[in-house]
């Protein structure tokens, strides 16, 4: 958001920026009511407020029974669509293959949701920047689901493709993000800490053999064996990194 972080570079003031935040989430409420058709407005509101919730959760998948008991996808269709063709929300669906093209091999029942700014998720979420900052024992869960944002929206951003997510049917490994450049699909693990451990990500690689993977955390970079580990501050310039490693 341009004109926050504008207004932060200026004044350094994290209640204004919060503000602004607030006033931005505001609008786009406001504009539902607007523009979209009046049947469906509810159920647009269940969907956008929820989406903080979910993220919260330690498996991402959407489900909509949590939206409100009893609900069912086909009643939440239209608002879904058009949440997502206003801009205002990342569908990342789930592909149960890793063979090219991915777009080929989706589950269109599985998939997570994201907005379209990690800081509005934040201010969505009512967290406040000493959280956020310096972090604390149970801000856990839901810091993973803030850097899967901030990843999400880099990639958006810098890399012109589409972006999925993988997980085994019985969903004991999971990659939170899968893509296809120049031919290969990489997987990426993300991490919000230095943790460095990469279980699923060597179980992916260890069932379909892909050539290039990612795992980004605030490690430094660095090249393994079988990995690259791209610091978060730098997963925007990943297509440049990954050529230069792979020269």
């Amino acid at each position: 958001m341009p004109e926050i972080v504008d207004s932060y570079v200026k004044n350094k003031d994290y209640n204004e920026v919060r503000r602004k935040q607030k006033i931005l989430l505001e609008s786009y409420e406001q504009d539902f009511s607007k523009h979209a058709p009046s049947n469906v407005v509810p159920r647009i509101r269940l969907l956008w407020k929820n989406i903080p919730t979910q993220l919260a959760k330690e498996n991402k998948k959407f489900i909509y029974g949590l939206v409100k008991e009893g609900a069912r996808a086909r009643e939440y269709e239209v608002a879904l669509s058009w949440l997502i063709d206003c801009g205002l929300v990342y569908q990342v669906n789930r592909v149960n293959d890793c063979k090219v093209p991915l777009s080929a091999y989706q589950d269109f029942s599985a998939f997570k949701l994201y907005i379209l700014d990690v800081g509005l998720l934040c201010a969505m979420a009512n967290l406040d920047a000493k959280t956020i900052l310096e972090g604390n024992d149970i801000f856990v869960e839901f810091k993973g689901a803030l850097t899967e944002q901030f990843v999400l929206n880099e990639l958006k951003t810098n890399v012109t493709t589409t972006v999925f997510y993988w997980s085994s049917e019985k969903s004991n490994a999971e990659i939170d993000y899968i893509i296809q450049l120049d031919g290969n699909n990489i997987p990426i693990e993300v991490k919000a800490n230095e943790n460095l451990q990469a279980k699923s990500l060597k179980s992916f690689v260890e069932r379909y053999n892909t050539k290039i993977n990612v795992r980004t955390s605030m490690s430094n970079y660095r090249k393994e064996e079988w990995l690259v580990n791209i610091p978060l501050y730098l997963i925007g310039n990943m297509k440049k990194i990954l050529s230069k490693t792979n020269q």
